[in-house]
């Protein structure tokens, strides 16, 4: 039986699969593990009311695991390892935080209107640190051959810092960094992150509020 899964419809395109980079985790998941799913894409602009029934604060994703539906991805992805374990997405767990903190040093940069503030700066230690790890651990990925949890928190998170800051800032991460570039490029190419993605446009309008908050 499929797996139900809500996610975020594209801003302006509400038959068209948004831009939220934790419903693509949960996505490249299922995916990843081969589940079977049916997916429910939902305005957020216009949330339908069943909707608002199962997920009281608006959020998405949320997952329907035997008739209950469970809302964050953290919790999402664990229950899903869990009840499909094969093919073992875990990965050590001294490699769980590595570029944890790169989507909010991105967040910051974007968002930021002093070049001087060292929202930059911050940004480019978080790379540095994430180019320094798969340099020493081999890559491609983070836990070395294999793609794992933490690769498919972050490929999403590293995709919407590729195209918005391209976007809104004409910042694009640095050359020297050669294994962040080989590390997106492979995380990039994957079956299920192709299928999972959203279009570059829906991604830039999904940002174009914060940016001008």
């Amino acid at each position: 039986m499929a797996v139900e899964i809500c996610v975020k419809a594209a801003v302006g395109a509400p038959d068209i699969l948004g831009d939220c980079p934790f419903s693509q985790r949960a996505l490249l998941t299922l995916e990843e593990k081969k589940v079977p799913y049916k997916r429910h894409l939902i305005n957020i602009s216009d949330k339908p009311q069943w909707f608002l029934e199962i997920s009281p604060e608006g959020k998405v994703p949320v997952v329907k695991f035997d008739d209950k539906w469970v809302a964050d991805s953290d919790v999402i992805v664990r229950i899903i390892e869990e009840k499909y374990p094969e093919p073992s997405l875990t990965n050590p767990p001294e490699f769980a935080s590595v570029g944890s903190k790169i989507f909010p040093s991105f967040v910051n940069f974007l968002k930021s209107k002093d070049p001087n503030d060292g929202t930059e700066q911050a940004l480019l230690e978080e790379l540095k640190a994430l180019d320094e790890h798969l340099k020493t651990h081999g890559g491609p990925f983070i836990a070395g051959e294999k793609v794992t949890a933490v690769d498919l928190s972050l490929a999403p998170k590293l995709y919407h810092l590729q195209v918005a800051l391209e976007h809104f800032k004409q910042w694009t991460v640095p050359e020297s960094l050669a294994h962040v570039h080989g590390y997106t490029k492979k995380l990039f190419a994957l079956e299920s992150f192709q299928k999972t993605k959203a279009e570059k446009q829906y991604v830039i309008a999904g940002w174009v509020p914060k940016v001008n908050a």
